[in-house]
């Protein structure tokens, strides 16, 4: 799908590096390789220790030409972004930690280029609360179901919230983006032992035919350890 987006906007540019914004990108695990594809990439992260890791990560790559890397807080996005200026923005694993997500929607909505699109990744509460009864912690299984946010806030647990199908969806929506597209990741990939792929020939081929089915097929989508959209302005 972003492969896709990427190769839209390098034709709209007349073949010049699609600009790819990654707000809380921190060590460059998805700049680094954009740039690589030929993106050129603004990475907003306000982590120092993570920037140093990407400078480091972009260099051994030599592609540190292709990366900027700008310290800050996705609530000061409109400060640090031109409006408008990228034409593929991603927000993976921001939004359960940001104070506001709304705000924050609405300001990753306002750099998004015409033809643009933004794609967010966020962890699912349904998920959560399957992983927790399979493991058999069923009163806190019992609890995210139905906390508000759908996280416990309990030590060592660093989400602030996580999200549903559903309340993604609205979010976007809220922000005046038109949802072209909501898939689940790990949807079943996660729930398969190594051993059960070694064993089987043709089994890891099965298994990513079968993820990619079920992860745009509901209920299964659903419960994905993670839900990805596509968005549009």
């Amino acid at each position: 799908m972003l492969d896709a987006e990427l190769t839209a906007a390098r034709e709209r540019r007349g073949g010049e590096p699609p600009r790819v914004l990654d707000v809380g990108g921190g060590s460059g695990v998805l700049a680094v390789p954009l740039a690589v594809a030929g993106c050129a990439v603004t990475v907003v992260e306000p982590s120092p220790n993570a920037l140093a890791t990407l400078h480091r990560r972009a260099h051994e790559a030599g592609v540190a030409a292709l990366i900027t890397a700008v310290q800050g807080d996705s609530d000061a996005l409109a400060e640090l972004v031109k409006p408008a200026s990228a034409d593929l923005v991603l927000a993976h694993g921001l939004l359960e930690v940001v104070d506001d997500p709304a705000a924050t929607v609405a300001a990753l909505a306002g750099t998004v280029a015409p033809g643009g699109v933004l794609s967010v990744l966020v962890a699912n509460r349904y998920a959560a609360v399957l992983q927790r009864a399979i493991s058999g912690r069923l009163v806190d299984a019992r609890r995210l179901l139905d906390h508000e946010t759908g996280a416990l806030g309990l030590s060592g647990e660093a989400l602030l919230r996580r999200f549903d199908t559903a309340g993604l969806r609205d979010l976007l929506a809220a922000a005046g983006l038109t949802v072209e597209l909501v898939q689940g990741q790990s949807v079943v990939s996660d729930l398969v032992s190594g051993s059960v792929l070694e064993a089987n020939p043709g089994a890891v081929d099965a298994l990513a035919e079968l993820e990619a089915l079920a992860a745009v097929t509901p209920p299964l989508r659903d419960i994905a350890t993670k839900l990805h959209a596509i968005a549009r302005g």
